[in-house]
């Protein structure tokens, strides 16, 4: 089995976001919107999406550490720490973010999205639909 695999990204995140600090906790539920901007060439893939509609967005959180396996929870010193595998941390070996989003426009190539969190440039790995 290979050890390394290579991902194409398919588009990325624009938003006024632009420092990791400033963003929230991923999972806190925040109202904030971005555009996510899909390269043309994936355009048709968004066929169907519409406004109001829920994505999974995975994107490659491309400032984060990838060395720390422990960490204090929601970056509280005060608290233990705990294997990253267990909490929302950007910081892991493979710093894949998933974002719950609502879609509030669809415009060609772009969806403007609530509920993204992402630092503007974050490179898009996957937009997958939210099952119910």
């Amino acid at each position: 089995m290979p050890e390394e695999y290579q991902l194409k990204v398919i588009g990325w995140i624009e938003s006024d976001l632009t420092q990791v600090e400033k963003c929230p906790p991923q999972g806190a539920g925040t109202d904030l919107e971005a555009w996510l901007v899909l390269e043309p060439e994936y355009a048709q893939g968004l066929d169907g999406i519409q406004a109001g509609d829920e994505l999974l967005i995975l994107t490659w959180l491309h400032l984060a550490q990838r060395w720390p396996l422990k960490l204090p929870p929601h970056g509280n010193h005060q608290l233990p720490p705990k294997g990253v595998f267990g909490l929302r941390s950007p910081h892991r070996p493979n710093p894949i973010g998933v974002h719950q989003v609502e879609v509030l426009e669809v415009l060609g190539n772009r969806l403007r999205l609530r509920g993204m969190e992402a630092i503007d440039g974050t490179p898009v790995l996957d937009i997958k639909s939210v099952l119910r």
